[in-house]
């Protein structure tokens, strides 16, 4: 059902996302609620803003009993790597969060529904790598700190809605990342203009069927910015498998297990390190020991033979198993 939100609202709602103080945040979203007009079509809307300015009273109340104030923004990283989603209102970052996690951000269909950063954990075969679903970006207003978290990220994840201009909403995303020095890793033009330089992967979501495959395919061919991209469909769960082996290659990291001595190896169970690591970092990896006190190592996979005894700085490769000697 339309929600038919007024003008009123979407003044409200700038008023509020402006908002940096949490009590002047408590005040302009009790001023927003007051806002919407009260029929069947906001019910949802208006029980989510109350959940939040409850959240929002509770969480003052907690912070008044510290000397500090801490950002929602500033979340400790997890697993093999972390990656946050950004891009316009409406892309589905919140629906492809809680189809590829645990978390449960809010979803809906009016827009800006996501008010904050939420994280997830989503396992890639036996790899845990973090998302972060985070605000539609808004030229307008964006807070600082969700520029922070972006730049600190290891990969962005640029989410476009296929069925709603792609090719634009992919144009202005690079663009208001570029102003504000967050670059695209393997984007030559920009080499000149400065800023921290960050790995970018394009998610086409929405491609709920086969007629979207087939604009998906004619969307890659119009594409001129090098950005690798992949389709899903957060609805039909259509590429997402395609998409945690995409994140993998870009967060260029590898698997590594240990075999000990006359066992086998836990394949469940592997290292993570970065592409390019040597026996020596495995080591160190394993036990902080072990690096010091390590002789040489037996490597399956990357060595001649299976078995092959190599030396401390021989370079591994994605799924070796590794027999240390110390």
């Amino acid at each position: 059902m339309p929600t038919n939100l007024p003008p009123e609202y979407f003044e409200a709602e700038e008023r509020y996302r402006a908002a940096y103080d949490p009590e002047e945040q408590i005040e302009r979203l009790e001023e927003l609620i007051s806002t919407i007009p009260k029929h069947k079509g906001t019910d949802k809307l208006r029980a989510d803003l109350r959940r939040k300015l409850s959240k929002m009273k509770s969480g003052l109340g907690s912070r008044a009993k510290t000397s500090r104030f801490e950002s929602p923004y500033h979340i400790d990283r997890e697993g093999a790597g972390q990656a946050v989603l950004v891009g316009p209102a409406n892309t589905g970052k919140s629906s492809l969060v809680g189809a590829l996690t645990n978390a449960k951000p809010e979803v809906a269909e009016y827009p800006f529904s996501t008010w904050g950063p939420t994280p997830g954990m989503v396992e890639i075969d036996h790899v845990q790598v973090q998302l972060i679903d985070t605000p539609p970006l808004d030229r307008e207003f964006v807070e600082p700190d969700m520029l922070d978290l972006a730049r600190r990220a290891d990969l962005l994840l640029l989410v476009v809605d296929l069925q709603a201009y792609p090719i634009e909403q992919l144009t202005w995303t690079l663009d208001f990342l570029a102003e504000h020095k967050i670059l695209v890793a393997n984007e030559a033009e920009f080499a000149q203009e400065g800023g921290i330089r960050l790995p970018v992967l394009l998610v086409v979501n929405k491609v709920d069927g086969s007629a979207e495959v087939a604009d998906h395919e004619v969307f890659g061919q119009l594409l001129e910015r090098p950005v690798p991209s992949v389709a899903v469909s957060a609805k039909t769960g259509y590429g997402l498998n395609d998409l945690r082996q995409a994140i993998y290659r870009a967060l260029e990291i590898m698997r590594v297990y240990s075999q000990p001595p006359g066992k086998q190896a836990d394949r469940t169970a592997p290292f993570v390190l970065p592409i390019g690591a040597t026996v020596e970092a495995f080591a160190a990896r394993v036990h902080q020991d072990f690096a010091r006190k390590l002789k040489g190592a037996r490597v399956w996979g990357s060595g001649e033979f299976d078995g092959q005894l190599v030396s401390r700085d021989h370079v591994l490769e994605e799924g070796d198993i590794v027999e240390l000697r110390i």
